[in-house]
């Protein structure tokens, strides 16, 4: 992720990013931070088909790789089940009419490969595909455009079983699965998007094992990188081909990497890591070619440097726009340390020669992620740096906080820090992309918070809620929280601005 690389960011701080800011975010009213939002910019949320839905052997879903790897013990905390999550699949009108409520423009929702391909090949199955098609007709009678994304995460299991992302063929089976979904969706979806952090997919899922399907084959999980990213391409051209109305793109999690010190060593490292986390994903869609480690690093990545030139040409065919998951910065220091992610306490971690280390200048979010906003002007300025004119408009798909919140309440929860955290964000991917910011040169379409309802968090369950709705997994009532009704303030004063 970044144009400038590693040594360039080392030594950033909030007060050094050579961003003027202007007012305090932190003092700026609803008013102000809804006058920075540019005629025609997108306020949205984003959710995931496996987070939310619920209803797993319902309407003929087939089982996905998730499924097996949380119902083995030990995977999932306090072993919570995906099988109900939000019920989405049932309750999908009354969380439409909280987003209808709420006033956002946009929906980015996924679509759940098993619930349309049971078995990730073969036969559609119509009730998966009658339920997106509902779906996408009630975001439109309220107003609410749909950003869907083919694929975040559920591998059916009959694929996985095959092998999963390290298989070549995964990649053609997803083709024909977004031709399926663009056939059927593509005059009413107004943008598509193919995959979701991959990044994470590769990472979580094949290097350390804390993620679907639990392999831990770290370096050499790479071939996963490369299924994914022809998958990319193939449902490029699938989609184009089934006459799909909207515009096309991918998203990734992108982080600015810094190293811990001006040490060598670390600064090695750290331009490594900023390969496996950004540049092995963007550069190939982007510029058609994989990126150059460092001669030391580079028996680690050579699968990739077998990629063909024509797996390359279809990897990096043009995009409508560029996806970008920010949460937080990442450091870079060599040898063991303490984890500072979930990620980060895989057992895995103690065979490579290095740790992502704390920022202790920041708070942290319940996941012990750094809360860092000043880089999210410094991550646009390094992928505008890096790209150029390749580097499509940019939307930031996701963006958002968990923080320790209670399981059940009786009315809206004050979730000051997510207020805060938002906020914050938000203004500085405004300031950073508007004439004498950071990033000015940035065209950024649109923003969407991470998430409308607490859902299933992965392998950490329901511990961690980064909603606006509080959900009660009990009895799964919906109770906007106060962040819920800061978001609907924002949209209400741009909308009188108008």
């Amino acid at each position: 992720m970044a144009g400038q690389n590693a040594d360039a960011v080392r030594g950033s701080s909030p007060q050094d990013t050579g961003q003027d800011t202007g007012q305090d975010p932190g003092q700026e009213t609803v008013q102000d931070l809804a006058g920075r939002l540019r005629p025609g910019f997108t306020l949205g949320v984003a959710a995931a088909a496996f987070q939310i839905e619920g209803s797993l052997t319902s309407g003929g879903r087939g089982p996905s790789g998730w499924d097996a790897f949380a119902e083995k013990p030990g995977n999932i905390v306090n072993g919570h089940s995906p099988a109900v999550a939000c019920d989405h699949y049932n309750r999908a009108s009354e969380d439409i009419a909280l987003m209808r409520d709420l006033g956002i423009d946009s929906y980015r929702f996924s679509l759940s490969w098993p619930r349309i391909q049971p078995d990730g090949r073969g036969a559609i199955n119509t009730q998966g595909l009658d339920f997106y098609d509902r779906l996408v007709d009630q975001l439109l009678a309220a107003g609410i455009s749909p950003m869907a994304t083919l694929y975040h995460w559920d591998t059916p299991l009959p694929l996985e079983r095959s092998g999963g992302w390290m298989n070549r063929a995964t990649a053609q089976h997803f083709a024909e699965y977004a031709a399926a979904a663009g056939k059927r969706l593509g005059d009413r979806v107004a943008q598509w998007v193919t995959l979701n952090e991959p990044v994470s997919v590769t990472l979580n899922g094949y290097a350390l094992g804390v993620h679907a399907p639990g392999r831990d084959l770290l370096f050499k999980a790479l071939p996963s990188v490369h299924h994914q990213l022809l998958a990319h391409g193939l449902a490029v051209q699938a989609l184009r081909a089934a006459g799909v109305t909207g515009g096309i793109g991918v998203t990734n999690l992108h982080s600015p990497v810094r190293p811990a010190s001006r040490t060598f060593v670390d600064r090695l490292l750290a331009k490594v890591f900023d390969l496996v986390l950004n540049r092995v994903y963007a550069d190939p869609i982007l510029l058609g070619r994989y990126p150059k480690p460092p001669a030391a690093a580079r028996p680690w990545f050579r699968y990739l440097a077998k990629a063909s030139d024509d797996d390359l040409r279809l990897i990096s065919q043009p995009l409508d726009f560029y996806g970008v998951n920010y949460y937080y910065p990442v450091k870079v220091a060599a040898g063991q340390g303490p984890a500072t992610s979930p990620a980060g306490t895989a057992e895995t971690m103690t065979r490579v020669p290095f740790h992502l280390a704390a920022f202790p200048e920041y708070d942290t979010t319940g996941f012990g992620w750094p809360v860092a906003p000043e880089h999210l002007g410094i991550l646009l300025r390094e992928l505008k740096d890096r790209y150029g004119p390749a580097l499509p408009p940019l939307y930031i798909t996701e963006n958002g906080a968990s923080f320790p919140e209670p399981e059940h309440v009786t009315g809206p929860l004050a979730d000051a820090r997510r207020i805060d955290y938002l906020a914050h964000h938000l203004h500085q991917a405004m300031v950073s992309t508007s004439p004498g910011g950071i990033a000015h040169d940035v065209e950024l379409l649109g923003y969407y918070v991470w998430t409308l309802l607490d859902n299933f968090e992965w392998a950490a369950g329901y511990s961690q809620r980064f909603g606006l709705v509080h959900v009660d997994f009990d009895t799964l009532q919906r109770t906007p929280k106060k962040s819920f009704y800061w978001l609907q303030a924002l949209s209400r004063a741009r909308t009188a601005r108008a």
